[in-house]
């Protein structure tokens, strides 16, 4: 018989979003720990590397201009201006990193996301929301990191970012972080054995079995 070689089952694109304080890094960092098939998106930016900054592991680093020619090439999923300085994630990077077998959180928000969706339709989308407003009321105030007028605007654009929550394909609750990290794991499980997924996987087998007969 053949031996054959297999290759590894695309990985799954995880779009992760959710209301500033809500824990979605936490959630996030969480999956990560432990796994090394799970792994976070790396960015491109325009802004200037920290100290602690590695090109390639924490960012991108790209000038103004470089990061402009790869919006003209259609080279992001998506990207946006934040504080004077772009930010993107890099279609090729995802795709080799998926290919790979991993899968790739990407932590957006509800403008990125819905850029993602037009882009790669397949993601798996995931909305982390607070068990109610006046939960995510405290755990803000519980940071002690945002003056009044900081916690408001970040209240407003929470309420904002909730209603776009039904463009997602779940939602996620925490009100416990265990149980919530365990349910969006047990979601990006259930996403591999969808019929569409396992198509290529089944494919290759039928292959496989042809070959060496």
């Amino acid at each position: 018989m053949t031996s054959q070689i297999h290759t590894p089952a695309p990985g799954t694109l995880i779009v992760i979003s959710g209301p500033s304080g809500v824990g979605k890094g936490t959630i996030c960092k969480a999956l990560c720990e432990g796994n090394p098939d799970v792994v976070m998106s790396i960015s491109a930016t325009t802004r200037a590397p920290r100290s602690d900054d590695i090109d390639g592991v924490t960012y991108f680093f790209l000038t103004e201009e470089a990061f402009k020619a790869k919006i003209e090439e259609d080279a992001f999923l998506e990207y946006a201006s934040v504080h004077g300085h772009y930010y993107g994630t890099p279609k090729a990077h995802v795709n080799d990193t998926l290919q790979s077998g991993k899968d790739v959180i990407l932590e957006i928000d509800v403008d990125g996301a819905a850029q993602v969706r037009r882009a790669f339709p397949d993601a798996l989308t995931i909305f982390i929301a607070p068990p109610s407003l006046d939960a995510l009321n405290a755990r803000l105030s519980g940071r002690g990191t945002e003056t009044e007028e900081d916690k408001a605007l970040r209240m407003n654009n929470a309420i904002g970012e909730i209603k776009e929550a039904h463009h997602y394909g779940y939602i996620v609750i925490n009100d416990d972080l265990d149980q919530a990290v365990s349910d969006v794991m047990t979601i990006i499980r259930a996403q591999k054995f969808q019929a569409k997924t396992m198509d290529a996987v089944v494919r290759s087998m039928l292959d496989s079995n042809s070959t060496s007969n």
